[in-house]
């Protein structure tokens, strides 16, 4: 499991008082408010960023930190990722998962004639489709809905499921 979970990115910075726009990688962009902390990843080390406050434009939060009082102070931050601890992290409701804890995990079938790994999830709105690389190199989109997602067990690393007919055509 992920020790640090992605919460957005930088993408821009906001004003000429050290404010910064971060477009949201978490489901929820209110849950910016809060949060006291995030860590910042400079690709160079992990720097820890107090929060001072919190406003929402658009699709983005802007975020003001502690001793960060000038546009010079965060132009520096722009493209950079801000992570969260799994101990700050939001609280999973029943058979709700990070995403960074499914990547990488089996995957098989019920009929036992699939495996491969979760690649990836893209998230179309309406449910989640999980990205699966098959053994044979094929590659499977399968709606994470509950007649295709059997289980999923990350003590096993192991997601179970159930392929509709038709989404995989031979």
């Amino acid at each position: 499991m992920e020790k640090m979970l992605k919460v957005g990115i930088i993408s821009s910075t906001h004003g000429v008082r050290g404010e910064v726009k971060v477009f949201p990688t978490t489901d929820d962009a209110k849950r910016f408010k809060n949060l006291k902390e995030v860590l910042l990843d400079t690709e160079k080390e992990l720097c820890l960023l107090q929060i001072e406050s919190v406003k929402f434009f658009k699709q983005f939060a802007i975020l003001k930190f502690k001793g960060y009082d000038t546009l010079d102070d965060v132009q520096k931050f722009r493209g950079k990722s801000l992570f969260v601890t799994r101990e700050n992290a939001v609280r999973l409701k029943k058979d709700e998962y990070f995403i960074a804890d499914l990547i990488g995990m089996d995957v098989k079938s019920d009929d036992g004639l699939l495996c491969g790994k979760l690649k990836d999830v893209m998230q179309t709105g309406a449910n989640d489709v999980y990205v699966i690389g098959l053994e044979d190199g094929r590659e499977l989109l399968l709606p994470a809905i509950k007649e295709c997602v059997l289980g999923i067990s990350l003590e096993e690393n192991e997601i179970r499921i159930h392929v509709l007919e038709g989404l995989l055509d031979e």
